[in-house]
């Protein structure tokens, strides 16, 4: 910055103020000083120097110089005078209060200005100037480059001096405090506690859950509310299946957590997945569907009508006669009130505006019974208003104009305190007064597809205002409130203030000052009647919060606890992954074992958790001996001794195989075991070998198959495959002799299945998933490379016969091939009107053909295989075409393509009348059959002959729609593409020649059209919305008779369609031409249409599309709570 030329002097206060305090709008000062700092000997100053302090509003300041510049900072290319002002408290005396505070809280606010002067003529000076919030973190503050070192010798520009002049210089600095009534002013929230600042903790956002966030907050403070969701009974609930019990959880924390506050396990209770948590809903939409869920779960409870005395009111609407005395009327409950904002003023206004009476006259008299046509004024009044009343303020509204959701940025003015009596009818009771405070301002701040909300609330009622803004609560000011919330531009705002000076939120700095369109205003209002605010705000004891709640909470936390100390000392323990026999019996799978499952209790169709591998958290100064203790004592195992442990290495073929017994004597910790032998894995993987007892000697009997007694012995595994139950289980472990025959295992293995001694056997090794080959049992074990660890299959030889009746696999080898190849593929109904609904699962090979497939999803559901159709999915989970009975493609083939590397695991299965092969020979047609003009649907599915007509398809709906023969002389078809009619069917047409996408409608021909004479002439009609290219609804026919006006056609036409007065009333007609881009003609009532239409002319209907109109709030999905 340049030296300032202006005529003053440095030295001159009321001067310098206007150049050191920028004006910062809406703040208060506090107190202010100058203070000089006079430096006689320039060159012999050291490298960083403080002034002498100065006290200014109960802080001690300082000026920190750093002559040369600010070496240790990287800015600092050029050589420059780097200047700070410095801030702290002052020290505390022992004996004052002041020592027993927190001294390393303190914060305080200041603008202020640096000046550098010639000491004979302050009018050459240098002046730099900021505001900072001075915090023990931030302590100092000011400029690195205040000054080139070069140009304080040299004369200032229109100066003869320069500002270093005889190794002199004067530093001014000008400090003036600002106030701070709401804690954080000018804060980097860096470190911020909410709870330690206000008392309150806020609520965490997931992703687009503000709107939510500042809902509950609004809710929560509404300590009658609260108190009322604590009593309902939730103690044998699951939070995350229990709306209330969630709720409840999330209540609690707020009230005594001192962090932040989780949603996630409420909004599990709603049954929401994470898309929900990235979706932004409407808070009255969220708001209702959340009373009316709490609502269901009250019922038959204590507070079964708590929420409707708390929320709900009455309002009566009405239409009264003018001239006779005659009224109609009819009361309802309102949870919440929906006010206008555009062209409202205040508050005030919108209640006038919601209960503006309308008076029928003219060609829009009521009929009154027994009276007919008369006079009559329209409108609602309330009957009376709940305690807590919830106003909704439209802010968004639906343009016609621009076809687009829009929100109103207008302002609109509340209230601190209402009365609401005016708005009651009079016979209303008024002996306590419906006099309302504001207890809630629900904020929106952005536009309407990037928004977000917070709260502005007031918990207590002589209490303070604050801002919850998600996790982060701070002090709100009544002009926050209320001014900065009404909706206006800017640089109005402070012409507009009815705070009568009261500070409010600031900009971070005096530059952030700006003037456009205010975008953040108030949504929601939150007003309590006055004279029961003490009852509704009352203070929450102890005994209100459900015991159970503080309970389970404390209890979790503890386990957090010991889980967080469990990590801290992972690093100590090790895990062991053991299987045995134990274990192996309930396998039915390939290799020894699944060790991806070790210890999980998580569901597993193909293992159960008997059949998983037990896991062990060890020391990993543990010794083997040690090990084998414990998991003796664990499963209860006598002695010890009869345990021998393998240790389990992986194989080039990718199977996990026992490799070589570990000596429980060798006094080795188990980590230097799991480094000599697998150093690449975190755990350590055994087989345990358990050897039975001699109960009258005591001695070990290991499991032996007999042999030859002086064979080198080897360890195998047997699995035996069942034809029967088409399954592979584990038997057990068995010592046998490197050179004795296979056939040992005969004996043994009749034996242990308790099988006749002459039973024929077949051998099969499993050398891995992929490969399974058949042993000759005449052969040695080492002549067949069988080793420590190889698994053996056994299976009985069946005759022909036996096996002629067996569905499935008939050798164990061909069974492997089918687990290879098993995949487990979940079955849904694909039409929710069919009569079975079951969802299951099935293992499938994925070499099955369509016969095989239906084969077996026909077996369970008892229904014939020939009678389903089935649908693939892809992996996005969209329907494929419906498989045909006739194809040849494989189940792999019929889910994906051949290279494909991720298939999905989901079919479609319908039910059908007839076999399916009958049904591809017919043509299946959807067809929608109109009453009541067009205005009732009624679809109905038409299956004819492929080589049939509309004669077929008239028989077919005759007989589902019931319709006389008289009727169904009159039928009419007609198809439609895109909403527009494409043609009439006559009957002879074929049903081949209807295209899918062809929308099929059928009709009783008007009367107008069965009477119609020959001059009158047919138009075709359809529906569009603005632009006639964007069409919608039911299309039809219409007659148009000469010489006759428009007024009397629109008669006509709404007899024709059946569409009711109010709908009818906001329709625009026109006629359209066909044609690529159809300019529309709009109709008036004393044109005559018959003279105006062409050949290529139709009958336009211009309105709203309500289809589409549903969700344009934010085009989203609805909102929704499953629980």
């Amino acid at each position: 910055m340049d030296p300032q030329t202006q005529p003053v002097r440095a030295d001159d206060e009321q001067a310098m103020r206007d150049k050191a305090y920028p004006p910062l709008d809406d703040l208060e000062v506090d107190c202010e000083s100058m203070s000089v700092w006079k430096i006689e000997s320039w060159k012999k100053l050291d490298k960083r120097l403080h002034s002498p302090a100065f006290d200014l509003g109960g802080f001690s300041w300082k000026l920190l110089l750093f002559p040369a510049g600010n070496q240790g900072n990287s800015l600092n290319q050029i050589e420059n005078v780097s200047l700070y002002i410095e801030c702290s408290p002052p020290v505390a005396d022992s004996d004052t209060d002041m020592a027993d505070s927190d001294a390393g809280q303190w914060a305080v606010c200041a603008q202020f200005g640096l000046v550098m002067a010639n000491h004979r003529d302050p009018s050459v000076f240098t002046l730099h100037q900021a505001s900072h919030r001075f915090t023990p973190e931030e302590k100092d503050w000011g400029f690195t480059k205040f000054y080139e070192l070069r140009k304080l010798v040299q004369k200032v520009d229109g100066k003869d001096l320069p500002i270093l002049e005889d190794d002199k210089v004067d530093i001014y600095a000008y400090v003036r405090i600002i106030k701070d009534p709401t804690g954080v002013l000018w804060h980097n929230f860096i470190n911020y506690d909410s709870k330690k600042e206000t008392g309150y903790v806020g609520l965490r956002n997931q992703g687009a859950t503000c709107y939510m966030n500042s809902l509950l907050q609004s809710l929560y403070f509404t300590s009658i509310f609260r108190r009322a969701v604590y009593q309902i009974p939730t103690a044998t609930d699951e939070p995350t299946a229990s709306v209330p019990l969630a709720l409840q959880r999330a209540f609690y924390l707020l009230q005594s957590s001192p962090a932040p506050v989780g949603t996630n396990e409420l909004t599990r209770s709603f049954g929401w997945d994470t898309s929900e948590a990235f979706t932004q809903h409407d808070v009255q939409e969220f708001n209702r569907v959340l009373m009316d869920n709490l609502e269901g779960k009250m019922k038959g409870t204590a507070v079964e009508n708590a929420l409707t005395d708390i929320f709900v009111g009455q309002m009566k609407s009405f239409v009264k006669c003018i001239n006779v005395d005659f009224e109609s009327s009819r009361s309802e409950d309102f949870w919440d009130i929906q006010l206008n904002v555009k062209g409202m003023k205040d508050l005030h206004e919108s209640f006038k505006d919601y209960i503006q009476v309308e008076t029928l006259n003219g060609e829009n008299q009521y009929q009154a019974t027994g009276y007919g046509l008369q006079d009559a004024e329209k409108g609602v009044i309330f009957q009376s208003f709940p305690p807590v009343l919830h106003l909704q303020l439209k802010r968004f509204e639906y343009d016609f104009n621009r076809d687009m959701m829009v929100k109103i940025n207008d302002r609109h003015e509340f209230p601190l305190e209402i009365d609401l009596s005016e708005f009651l009818e009079p016979q209303t009771d008024r002996s306590e007064p419906w006099v309302y405070v504001l207890h809630g301002v629900l904020v929106h701040s952005g536009d309407l597809n990037a928004g977000h909300y917070y709260a502005l609330l007031k918990p207590e009622k002589e209490g303070d205002w604050y801002k919850f803004d998600d996790d982060r609560v701070t002090r709100a000011t009544l002009k926050e409130v209320l001014d900065e919330n009404y909706g206006e531009d800017l640089k109005d705002s402070n012409n507009n203030s009815n705070t009568n000076g009261l500070v409010g939120h600031y900009p971070m700095r005096q530059f952030n000052k700006f003037s456009l369109k205010r975008h953040s205003n108030a949504y929601m209002l939150v007003y309590l009647r006055k004279s029961r605010v003490d009852n509704l705000l009352a203070p929450l004891k102890e005994e209100d919060t459900p015991q159970h709640i503080s309970e389970s909470l404390e209890r979790e936390q503890r386990e957090e606890e010991a889980r967080r100390k469990e990590r801290e000392e992972q690093h100590l323990f090790m895990h062991v992954l053991v299987m045995s026999t134990r274990q192996f019996v309930n396998y039915h799978g390939v290799d020894i074992g699944a060790w991806g499952l070790a210890g999980s209790d998580e569901p597993n169709n193909e293992v159960a958790p008997e059949a998983r591998p037990m896991l062990f958290k060890v020391r990993k100064t543990s010794t083997l001996r040690e090990l084998r203790d414990q998991i003796a004592k664990d499963l209860a195992i006598e002695n010890p001794a009869a345990l021998r442990f393998w240790l389990m290495v992986s194989r080039q073929n990718k199977t996990i195989r026992p490799d070589l017994p570990l000596l429980d004597s060798v006094p080795r910790s188990l980590k230097e075991v799991r480094d000599k032998h697998s150093a690449q894995s975190m755990e350590m993987t055994l087989w345990m070998e358990e050897a039975t007892t001699d109960p009258e000697t005591g001695a070990l009997i290991p499991c032996q198959a007999g042999g030859n007694a002086s064979s080198a012995k080897i360890l195998i595994f047997l699995k035996y495959f069942d034809h029967h139950s088409q399954s592979i289980t584990g038997i057990g472990c068995v010592t046998v002799g490197k050179e004795d025959k296979l056939s040992v295992l005969y004996s043994y293995i009749c034996k242990t299945m308790k099988w006749a001694p002459n039973t024929a056997i077949d051998l099969f090794e499993e050398i891995s998933a992929t490969m399974v080959d058949s042993l000759d049992s005449k052969k040695t074990f080492s002549g067949v490379e069988i080793q420590d660890g190889d698994i053996i299959c056994f299976q009985k030889r069946l005759p022909e016969s036996e096996l002629a009746t067996i569905h499935g696999c008939h050798d164990a080898k061909s069974y492997y091939d089918f687990l290879r190849n098993r995949i487990q593929i979940l079955f849904k109904p694909r039409f929710a009107h069919m009569a079975i609904q079951e969802e299951f699962q099935l293992y499938l090979s994925l070499n099955d053909k369509y016969n095989q497939i239906s084969a077996k999803v026909g077996k369970h559901l008892n229904v014939d295989p020939t009678h389903l159709r089935l649908c693939a999915t892809h992996t996005s989970g969209a329907l494929k075409a419906p498989i045909k009975a006739s194809t040849s493609l494989s189940l792999k083939e019929l889910l994906g393509p051949v290279y494909a590397q991720v298939l999905s695991h989901t079919m479609y299965y319908e039910v059908l009348d007839v076999a399916l092969l009958e049904l591809e020979s017919m043509k299946a047609l959807k067809l929608t059959w109109l009453t009541d003009g067009i205005t009732s649907e009624h679809h109905y599915d038409i299956l004819v002959p492929k080589n049939g007509t509309m004669v077929e398809v008239l028989q077919v709906l005759k007989q589902k729609a019931g319709l006389s023969d008289e009727v169904a002389s009159r039928v009419r078809f007609y198809g439609a593409n895109i909403n527009k009619i494409h043609r009439q069917f006559p009957p002879d047409y074929s049903v081949l020649s209807i295209l899918d996408s062809t929308q099929l409608y059928a009709e009783e021909l008007p009367a107008d059209e069965v009477e119609r004479k020959d001059k009158e002439k047919l138009i075709t009609a359809f529906h569009f919305q603005k632009e006639a290219n964007r069409t919608h609804g039911i299309p039809f026919f219409f007659t148009l008779k000469p010489g006759e006006k428009f007024a009397d056609t629109k008669a006509r036409l709404q007899e024709r369609t059946g569409i009711k007065d109010k709908q009818f009333e906001k329709i625009k007609f026109a006629l359209v031409q066909r044609a690529s881009y159809p300019k529309p003609l709009y109709l008036e009532d004393e044109m005559v249409v018959y003279d105006m239409a062409e050949k290529d002319d139709e009958l336009g209907l211009d309105h709203l599309d309500k289809t589409t109109y549903k969700n344009l709030r934010h085009e989203q999905r609805a909102i929704f709570i499953k629980n």
